[in-house]
């Protein structure tokens, strides 16, 4: 009886309290329900709705002191001079040139100076504001399944790595192996991404004279759709200063799907980590939608897939059964049980429940007379899954050992057997009805969702014919003018081959395929060299960059020219590259120029000379960064290209 009133006061007591505190967040927060999240497009729709024309935008830009004391002042001294009679010449002064005659004149000419360049400096932000776009902002998603869109709204604290600087954030999203890349905000610690799919303008404000681009409206970014459900959204905000400089890194969050309502995931405050992210409270908003876009029969072709590595039939769980597992680990109603089986947790003591098995998760659930153990994580966090053989311990019986990766799944510390000195946790379960299957389906379900997009697309291009070829990428016209460009001489080597052997690099073989796969080139593609007229032929190559390379991975197209010196002493290569899905992508184009030539000094050998352009197509703030970015970054790549050529053509002719 004692018990009972204890409990009921308790409970009486914790619940007035909460009540309490709910009323008090009712007064400064507006609760978000699932029916306000329910419908994407609508809440989407709503934000375009609410966009501004552009003079309600220039107006409330320029509608400020600083603008309006300069245009008076300026007014002011223009009537000024209408109404005066002309002046006679005095002092130093002669036809032409017409001098202050007091201190107060250069005054007010400093003023009006300083004023009128304020306010071109503000044209031109506003200017380049409406010009500005997001390298992935506005791409649709592809392909039926799991699609993920992010709206992208604000940052708030964002940390400077440099004292003196202001950084020029932006934002890259990470999921299932992809990437998406936000707009690069100029100078600001609180950015603000306002481009939505209709092409909206960014508006600037002037506060306390600081420009800063802000807005209450969002940058649209999705990810092309996926069988499984994904599990974490990795999101991290760098510090621009070009295409291929090493970010650095302004603070980071993971965002787990799995412990998120749709309601919370639909308006979402998200703290960055990271020792200097942290100390400056940074933090981003997002809206996040997970949809998918084919119902049922995105589950039902996964599992179908599924099939094939597990070897028996895999059917789709009944509702009844779905929700009870959602409701003991608490997960989201997305995500479906794929299969269950009784086994024992080997910890201390060995402890009887049953493990479950779904498209992102491994999950664990106990019932002990009355004392309940429950635990999951996810199957990226799992490093490597080991079957161990029988052994007194499990009595008699093979087990299944889960290794996580170090730092993941402490969540399920709780269940784990140890913590080992790498800092991963294990995991025993043995004593299954039927070991075999549970064993190869961790094991499939394991594969399948830590495999990479390109090991999945390689799996898939194996199981279908080898007569299609890979499609090449067409860039616009063929077009080398290089002197459009300043071309600079960054590299020259003399290499211990004859010119023949050289020039295997630009043929299309094996040789030049293997030191493009060294140097970093995903899908390295090329076609024949066409002749163009009677000297010149020509050529196009496609690849993507690894993230080694670059941290936008972006895809690369180029065009070819190659045509021989005179005398038959070598040749040139001209060469125009075009990057796309990285920031200020579309503002310039690269030139490259190798001229390769017999030596002049030894027999059976020639020199390479290379030259690098960057032609600006626009005009950008960023110019000389992004400019000396590029040649820095491709003269140490083309050394290195050139270095693994030699060595390869080496390594086949001994």
């Amino acid at each position: 009886m004692m018990k009972g009133m204890i409990e009921n006061g308790a409970r009486q007591g914790l619940k007035e309290s909460f009540d309490q505190f709910n009323s008090l967040l009712s007064e400064k927060f507006r609760v978000v329900k699932d029916s306000d999240v329910s419908d994407k497009d609508q809440m989407l729709a709503s934000m375009e709705n609410e966009h501004q024309s552009d003079s309600e935008l220039a107006v409330r830009y320029f509608w400020n002191f600083t603008v309006v004391s300069t245009v008076f002042l300026l007014l002011y001294v223009v009537v000024h001079i209408f109404l005066c009679e002309r002046s006679v010449l005095r002092g130093l002064e002669f036809d032409g040139l017409d001098l202050p005659d007091s201190f107060g004149e250069i005054i007010t000419c400093g003023v009006l100076v300083l004023q009128l360049e304020r306010v071109y400096l503000m044209i031109s932000h506003f200017v380049e504001a409406r010009l500005r776009r997001g390298s992935d902002h506005g791409v649709k998603a592809q392909g039926d399944g799991w699609v993920i869109t992010v709206a992208l709204i604000e940052g708030a604290n964002l940390a400077s790595l440099n004292s003196t600087e202001i950084p020029d954030p932006y934002v890259v999203f990470t999921c299932n192996g992809k990437t998406r890349t936000s707009s690069v905000k100029l100078q600001t610690l609180d950015p603000q991404w306002n481009e939505i799919k209709t092409r909206k303008l960014l508006q600037t404000l002037l506060i306390f004279g600081r420009i800063l681009i802000s807005s209450t409206y969002t940058e649209i970014l999705e990810f092309d759709a996926v069988e499984e459900p994904p599990s974490v959204l990795d999101v991290e905000v760098f510090d621009f200063e070009g295409p291929f400089d090493q970010a650095s890194s302004l603070g980071h969050a993971e965002i787990n799907f799995l412990k998120h309502t749709a309601a919370e995931l639909a308006d979402l405050w998200v703290p960055l980590d990271g020792k200097l992210a942290q100390s400056s409270q940074s933090k981003l908003h997002l809206r996040i939608f997970l949809d998918n876009n084919n119902g049922v029969e995105t589950i039902r072709d996964y599992l179908s897939n599924l099939e094939k590595e597990v070897g028996k039939k895999l059917n789709l769980r009944s509702p009844h059964r779905n929700s009870t597992f959602q409701k003991i680990f608490g997960l989201p109603p997305e995500e479906f049980l794929i299969s269950d089986f009784s086994c024992s947790l080997k910890r201390k003591m060995p402890l009887q429940g049953r493990l479950f098995l779904s498209a992102r998760i491994v999950g664990f659930y106990a019932n002990l007379f009355g004392h309940k153990t429950r635990f999951f994580f996810l199957w990226e966090d799992i490093e490597e899954i080991q079957v161990l053989p029988p052994s007194l311990s499990t009595v008699g019986s093979p087990s299944i050992e889960i290794i996580m990766h170090k730092g993941r799944g402490f969540d399920a510390r709780h269940g784990a057997k140890i913590l080992d000195e790498h800092g991963r946790l294990h995991f025993h379960f043995h004593s299954f009805v039927s070991f075999n299957d549970a064993s190869r389906t961790i094991m499939a379900l394991w594969r399948a969702r830590t495999l990479e997009p390109d090991q999945k697309a390689e799996i898939a291009d194996e199981q279908v014919d080898d007569d299609e070829k890979p499609v090449l990428i067409e860039d616009t016209g063929s077009y080398l003018v290089v002197e459009d460009a300043k071309m600079t001489k960054v590299y020259t080597v003399e290499l211990p081959l004859n010119l023949k052997l050289l020039m295997k690099m630009f043929d299309g073989g094996e040789l030049e395929h293997k030191v493009m796969s060294k140097s970093g080139c995903l899908n390295y593609v090329t076609t024949t060299w066409e002749h163009m007229t009677s000297d010149v032929q020509e050529r196009r190559v496609s690849y993507k960059f690894s993230r080694r390379i670059s941290i936008f991975g972006g895809e690369v197209t180029c065009t070819q020219q190659k045509s021989p010196l005179p005398n038959n002493a070598g040749w040139v290569v001209n060469e125009i590259m075009t990057l796309h899905n990285v920031p200020f992508g579309d503002h310039f184009r690269v030139q490259f120029r190798y001229q390769i030539e017999k030596s002049s000094f030894t027999h059976n050998s020639c020199k390479c000379d290379v030259y690098i352009g960057v032609m600006w197509l626009r005009s950008t703030k960023f110019e000389s960064r992004i400019t000396r970015n590029v040649i820095g970054k491709f003269t140490n790549r083309l050394e290195e290209i050139l270095q693994l050529v030699e060595r390869e053509i080496l390594l086949t002719t001994q």
